[in-house]
């Protein structure tokens, strides 16, 4: 790993650490873009709000798998099935005792 990519995570933790708005911030941008279709930008969010709270060694424990495995869910190339993925969401909302609610946001289009 490059000096500068250490320093964003360390930057990144140190925010999350320290500033819990920053925090539930990061999450709920990473389930906004899952719930938007968006999931190169979910996975980059949620990897990144992980490495910066619990740590996925520990997220593998609580989620009885392998660290590794949840690595590569949230990889770049990582095509998580929805079970293991609303899995590591649900797990992570109740860490961050977050509600989650949908809205709508325009009238709904009828096919």
């Amino acid at each position: 790993m490059t000096p500068h990519v250490r320093n964003f995570r360390d930057t990144i933790r140190a925010r999350a650490h320290r500033d819990p708005e920053f925090r539930f911030g990061l999450f709920r941008e990473a389930l906004e873009a899952l719930l938007n279709d968006d999931l190169e930008t979910g996975k980059i969010l949620l990897r990144a709000y992980i490495n910066a709270t619990i740590g996925f060694d520990t997220l593998a424990v609580e989620l009885d798998k392998h660290p590794k495995s949840l690595m590569r869910m949230l990889s770049d190339k990582g095509n998580p099935r929805a079970d293991n993925l609303l899995g590591m969401v649900g797990y992570l909302k109740k860490r961050e005792n977050a509600a989650l609610n949908v809205t709508r946001a325009t009238e709904p289009v009828h096919t």
